[in-house]
């Protein structure tokens, strides 16, 4: 019975942990990163699409906003040096004495709640209280992320002019979406710029050829559609998946509601940030045999994002960054 136990709270232990990996499927793996620009680390004013504000992003070759003037106090207030153990000690020291006696007491054969939990029941009771430790350590880690210092007070303050939505409406019998022109949030500095219908038609095909793409891992592709800077984070994604001999397949997706954020023109470069909520089949499959290891094939997923695309004015537009909601 120890040893039942022991397997099945070792299996417990593993699927909690690689939980969030299959749960941020989808191009890019549900991570924040890439450049928009001057406003790189602030925030897309919200939508209707996207109320919640959008994380900051967390990775980019781009490591300042030019828009912030050199002599602007930094308003933002670093945490405690130490990350998670100096910002929560008792709760840090508590689930690591938890965690480390419990399996310690495992490896030893005496149970993880000793020799009094034997049985049904302990074994039960060790596979939560594994579960409730792994929450609660992804949950302390995730409160802790740092906030970029470039993000200013002003970021928040700007709202995304009202404009059609890209996929709210549906035409009749073709199935496209009916877009108008519209016009990005004026931010300030900066000179915001007209989008049309074949603005708003190029980013609903380029969510589904850069899903496409990512699917089949088709570097070729994905450099037609990404920034070199992105094509880069999707590369190192991709090859993090081959490592563990699995491939992310989203399929059959389909554009739900997106609206405009912002869009404006610097440096000789057009930007248009846009939220887009999206649905798809999204499964983790082996490639050695095709068997889905994650995920549900019967069944669609949602995801709310910002994506902010680049061109050379006449140019054709490019994916610069993604940003998650919430």
């Amino acid at each position: 019975m120890r040893r039942t136990a022991l397997l099945l709270s070792a299996l417990a232990f593993g699927l909690l942990v690689l939980a969030p990996a299959v749960a941020e499927a989808r191009g890019g793996r549900g991570a924040s990163m890439g450049s928009r620009g001057s406003q790189t680390y602030s925030a897309p004013p919200p939508t209707r699409v996207a109320p919640a504000p959008a994380r900051p992003i967390e990775r980019s070759m781009n490591e300042t906003a030019p828009s912030r003037p050199a002599a602007a106090p930094n308003t933002a207030q670093p945490g405690p040096a130490g990350g998670v153990a100096a910002q929560r000690p008792f709760m840090t020291g508590l689930m690591g004495g938890l965690l480390g006696a419990g399996l310690i007491g495992l490896l030893f054969g005496s149970g993880f709640l000793g020799a009094g939990a034997a049985g049904f029941l302990g074994m039960l009771l060790q596979l939560a209280l594994l579960g409730g430790l792994v929450w609660l350590a992804l949950r302390l880690f995730r409160g802790v992320a740092p906030q970029p210092a470039a993000a200013g007070a002003g970021a928040h303050a700007r709202t995304a002019s009202p404009i059609p939505d890209i996929g709210a409406n549906r035409a009749g019998g073709d199935g496209g979406a009916i877009f108008g022109p519209a016009t990005g949030a004026a931010t300030a500095g900066l000179t915001p710029i007209a989008l049309d219908k074949a603005d708003f038609d190029a980013f609903e095909q380029m969510l589904k050829d850069v899903q496409a793409a990512w699917s089949e891992a088709d570097l070729r592709r994905l450099s037609a559609l990404l920034t070199p800077e992105m094509l880069q984070y999707f590369s190192e994604k991709l090859a993090e998946d081959a490592s563990r001999g699995v491939r992310n397949r989203v399929t059959d997706v389909v554009l739900e509601e997106g609206d405009l954020s912002e869009a404006w023109r610097e440096a000789g470069r057009d930007y248009a940030t846009v939220a887009m909520r999206f649905s798809a089949i999204d499964v983790e499959e082996r490639v050695s045999d095709g068997a889905v290891v994650g995920g549900d094939a019967g069944e669609r997923t949602v995801a709310t994002e910002y994506w902010t695309f680049v061109r050379v004015p006449g140019g054709r537009w490019l994916l610069s960054a993604i940003q998650q909601t919430g």
